[in-house]
């Protein structure tokens, strides 16, 4: 049985502490480290190089998208998963469209969890069976964007000029002098008001609607 290092970061200690001391109750699974800033989980990661890592969405200094982006480009060879208690349909897509193997919401079962970060480590996918109906919705054809094309904002008008130049987000916040996860929250509200599923989708429709929302 081949022994599975994982990784895990949480900005909320108690919950970071408990998910430790229960993952290693597994012998099959080792925690070789544990983080609760995002921006330390990114060296620790590289460092460490475990099989898994078991992100939360929402920590300081970068959040789990700016992890997993950041490692990416460092061309780290791991399998992602999302621990957290965001259950909505742009999210989960956002995650699956940048890679992440699995997603898991903060309240299911431990035994789950576990299940979820061994098929992980194969390089299979574990989605909360709770979320599945999105997963549906993901492979059905996308509704038209127009009819909430209205409620965009000012801010976020001009961050989808920017995404259809083929900015990054450090490009974009550096731009509008906001920080990162501000520019991921604008990215995010546009995906939702306009049904946009997943990172990519968003660029391609920022691109091919540029002229026509006046948008350069």
């Amino acid at each position: 049985m081949k022994e599975i290092k994982v990784f895990i970061a949480d900005d909320h200690p108690v919950f970071l502490s408990g998910l430790q001391m229960i993952l290693e109750t597994d012998k099959q699974l080792k925690v070789i480290g544990a983080s609760e800033s995002g921006k330390e989980a990114i060296e620790e990661i590289e460092n460490l190089k475990p099989d898994v890592a078991v992100l939360d969405l929402g920590m300081p200094d970068a959040n789990g998208f700016e992890v997993v982006r950041a490692l990416q480009e460092k061309e780290m060879e791991m399998n992602f998963i999302f621990l957290t208690m965001h259950d909505e349909e742009a999210t989960l897509n956002s995650a699956l469209d940048l890679g992440v193997k699995g997603y898991i919401l903060k309240d299911t079962a431990i035994s789950e969890i576990i299940s979820a970060i061994k098929l992980v480590a194969k390089g299979k996918n574990y989605i909360t069976p709770k979320l599945s109906t999105y997963l549906i919705n993901r492979n059905q054809s996308p509704k038209s964007f127009l009819p909430n094309f209205e409620k965009i904002t000012l801010t976020e008008m001009k961050i989808l000029n920017l995404i259809a130049e083929h900015k990054t987000t450090k490009e974009i916040a550096k731009e509008l002098f906001v920080s990162r996860r501000t520019v991921d929250r604008h990215r995010y509200n546009i995906c939702v008001k306009l049904n946009i599923r997943g990172i990519n989708s968003l660029v391609k429709f920022a691109i091919e609607n540029k002229s026509k929302f006046n948008l350069n």
